[in-house]
């Protein structure tokens, strides 16, 4: 046969595999191979077997060649193929011997450089050592060794940043700490056109930083104009109204605690594509958090049909019995979601939320532990933990967790908040005023009514160190937040009170009391107010009598 007929071959070959007709490319591939015995012939007709799901028959075929352990992309498909067998073990022998750092780095590198290479246009392509590294990742993490996995992972980044999957497990599996995170971010060595990808990069990963920094990252992705550091201006044209980006974009909003905000990105980013399913699990979130229940039965309705083995279906309708208060329901289809992929972080965190509604600690307990084994960069779950010991009143205990979880994210108001909380409940006020101050301090955008809890707690504890002027500034301030908390009103009456100031006592006092009529305290403390009103001129310091009222 001449070489122009095995040519057109190798034409029909590629057509066929671009056409998905699997069968047609093994069927020429194998008569090209056979004619030949040509090493890339040979190698396409493995491709050929491996995307026909022949997968023992194309490692058995790379295996007896000559070349397998002297071509890196012999040997890497041969290990995609063991990989597809769920034969791990072979799978990491295949790949060869090399060692890793802690910082992600390749220090053993003798067989790969043995290797021959011979790839066609090696500026266009992922570099194979990245691929490889990435492959070891997934190994190791099958085998349930994440420690191992996580460095492979951060090595197949390091090794080549366009290697997004890597990224990907690294972010999505909870692997690294924040800081971590940018720092390996910043040890990325991005080619001089991709710019644009160092940015979208830093929009992936945890976003604590302040409102206008984080809002700067999504405008340098978003926008273009001579100052802007990206300089492929259609690329940012087509980014502007990419989905990932407001997907992440989503997630922030909803991180922030802006849920309103969250729910109608994620319902408009739905429209435009239904099935994008990191933005279907932030809006679940959020439609959590909003209590929209009729839009978690539909969502999870549909996910059931379309996806009946991915767990996020499952989780979806552990949502909808969640926000019903069906925590028996929940509980179950949380636990079918963590069988069906044991490294879904939320589902663990569903899970051990639905035993804790119900004040069911252990259970609640080792699920939270679970998640914080499976993911050493996730700081939710050491901080469950530790509100769970503060409902048991175990104080100490509870700190212990909440300072792990604070060295996990440093950046996380609600940390700060939980140390506050815990302090006060060991009357340690002065440290709880700074634990709560310093909430005040991380909390990325401006104060909104989620945060109003911690205001006045910050005014409580004032009160207890008796700064009576700033902790009513406190007060106030968290009525501005919000107009309808009993608590705020009650702590504002009782701290006038204390100041002997009593006809402003005596006015929030009575505005408690229009929330709740029959609340024990805001009515035992009106009387005392009226009686202490009464005699002022004749005993001024009666009202310090009422200090010792717990509230």
């Amino acid at each position: 046969m001449r070489e122009e007929e095995i040519e057109r071959l190798r034409g029909v070959v590629r057509d066929c595999v671009s056409k998905h007709l699997y069968s047609s490319a093994i069927f020429f591939a194998d008569k090209v191979a056979a004619i030949t015995s040509d090493p890339a012939d040979i190698y396409m007709q493995a491709q050929a077997l491996y995307l026909g799901r022949h997968y023992r028959r194309a490692f058995h075929l790379l295996n007896a060649s000559q070349i397998v352990l002297r071509d890196l992309r012999f040997r890497y498909l041969a290990a995609k193929c063991l990989e597809e067998l769920k034969e791990w073990d072979q799978c990491l022998l295949m790949l060869g011997d090399a060692k890793v750092d802690e910082y992600g780095n390749i220090t053993d590198t003798r067989e790969c450089n043995s290797m021959y290479l011979d790839k066609d246009g090696e500026d266009r392509e992922i570099n194979i050592l990245s691929a490889i590294c990435f492959l070891r990742g997934k190994a190791y993490e099958a085998l349930e060794n994440r420690a191992q996995a996580r460095l492979w992972y951060k090595a197949a980044i390091k090794a080549d940043p366009l290697c997004y999957e890597a990224l990907e497990c690294l972010i999505e599996n909870h692997m690294l700490t924040c800081d971590e995170e940018k720092t390996l971010l910043s040890c990325l060595q991005f080619g001089p056109e991709d710019g644009w990808l160092s940015s979208f990069y830093s929009c992936l990963i945890k976003k604590y930083d302040k409102e206008n920094v984080v809002e700067a990252k999504f405008r340098e992705l978003e926008q273009s104009g001579p100052n802007t550091k990206l300089s492929d201006k259609s690329v940012l044209c087509t980014l502007k109204s990419n989905t990932d980006l407001l997907a992440c974009k989503a997630e922030y909003y909803h991180q922030c605690g802006e849920y309103q905000k969250c729910f109608e990105l994620t319902s408009e980013l739905l429209e435009k594509d239904p099935f994008h399913l990191k933005c279907t699990l932030v809006h679940l979130a959020a439609a959590m958090e909003l209590g929209h229940s009729n839009e978690l039965y539909l969502m999870a309705c549909n996910l059931v049909k379309d996806y009946p083995q991915k767990a996020l279906s499952w989780f979806a309708v552990g949502c909808y019995y969640y926000c019903i208060k069906k925590y028996d329901q929940a509980r179950r289809y949380f636990s079918k979601a963590t069988s069906l992929d044991g490294t879904f972080a939320s589902a663990w965190i569903g899970y051990g939320n639905a035993y804790a509604a119900q004040e069911e600690g252990d259970q609640a307990m080792s699920a939270y532990r679970t998640a914080a084994r499976l993911f050493p960069g996730y700081h939710l779950p050491t901080l469950y933990i530790g509100m769970e010991y503060m409902r048991t009143h175990s104080f100490k205990l509870a700190e212990q967790f909440f300072m792990q979880a604070k060295s996990i994210c440093p950046s996380d108001p609600l940390v700060y908040n939980e140390l506050g909380v815990v302090a006060y409940h060991m009357k340690e006020y002065k440290k709880a005023v700074r634990w709560f101050e310093k909430t005040l301090s991380h909390i990325p955008s401006s104060l909104s009514e989620m945060w109003e809890s911690t205001v006045i707690n910050l005014a409580h504890a004032l009160r207890k160190l008796k700064r009576y002027n700033e902790a009513i500034a406190y007060y106030e301030r968290a009525l501005a937040l919000s107009t309808r908390s009993l608590s705020t009103y009650a702590g504002l009456a009782y701290t006038y009170h204390l100041q002997n100031n009593y006809t402003a006592a005596i006015t929030y006092y009575h505005k408690a009391l229009w929330f709740k009529p029959d609340d024990q305290f805001c009515t035992e403390m009106l009387t005392l107010a009226l009686v202490d009103e009464s005699r002022h001129g004749i005993d001024p310091i009666v009202g310090s009598r009422s200090g010792g009222l717990f509230m």
